[in-house]
């Protein structure tokens, strides 16, 4: 059903040369030599060719066949079709690339810090109106190292909170520039999450 050959079209045809890409040749001939040898093999991705020449994404485990005497005779491969949750993972990594250049290219400041508060994300604009270009801010922590220290406890509180998942909208804060002007920042603190909704740093904006 997955690749259109039946079976009767395909015993005693040479698996490689049938079914697998040239360029997932390799990878498939160490995989099935390594069970040949008595090991069994997990989660090995690759394209498999279907009759109508399409390529279909395969997650493919395999173990050796065995006569009583331990001798391997051949091997087992269980195959997973994935190729839906390939385009899924395309379209996550399409829609994260947007997302990445919507902040960069934003008309705000927007800056995003990881769980540690170490800043992860600095736009053109934050850098435009701080001074302070993405290289010198990315993996210091935002609080201690661009927030004056009488601010500094109400600044970490909010962005303590988001990291709880505690979203915070208009708080406002004093954030001094690279040439030490005051600039009045109004903050709306939203939780970054993964794909299992959990927190994994926060997006200021």
């Amino acid at each position: 059903e997955l690749t259109g050959y039946s079976k009767q079209e395909l015993l005693g045809q040479n698996f490689m040369e049938t079914l697998i890409p040239d360029e997932f040749k390799a990878i498939v001939q160490n995989t099935l030599r390594t069970t040949l040898q008595g090991s069994s093999i997990e989660n090995i991705e690759f394209c498999l060719c279907t009759k109508r020449k399409r390529c279909v994404d395969v997650l493919l485990s395999t173990s050796p066949r065995m006569i009583p005497s331990g001798r391997v005779v051949g091997l087992i491969g269980v195959g997973q079709d994935i190729s839906e949750r390939k385009k899924i993972e395309v379209e996550k990594a399409r829609v994260a690339d947007e997302l990445q250049r919507f902040i960069q290219s934003a008309n705000a400041p927007i800056f995003g810090i990881d769980t540690d508060g170490f800043i992860n994300e600095w736009n053109d604009m934050a850098a435009q109106i701080t001074g302070y270009t993405k290289e010198e801010t990315l993996g210091k922590d935002f609080v201690k190292e661009f927030v004056r220290p009488e601010n500094q406890e109400s600044v970490q509180h909010v962005l303590s909170n988001a990291l709880k998942g505690k979203e915070a909208a208009n708080f406002e804060f004093p954030l001094y520039t690279k040439e030490n002007r005051r600039i009045e920042f109004l903050l709306n603190a939203t939780s970054r999450r993964d794909l299992n909704l959990h927190v994994i740093g926060v997006l200021g904006v």
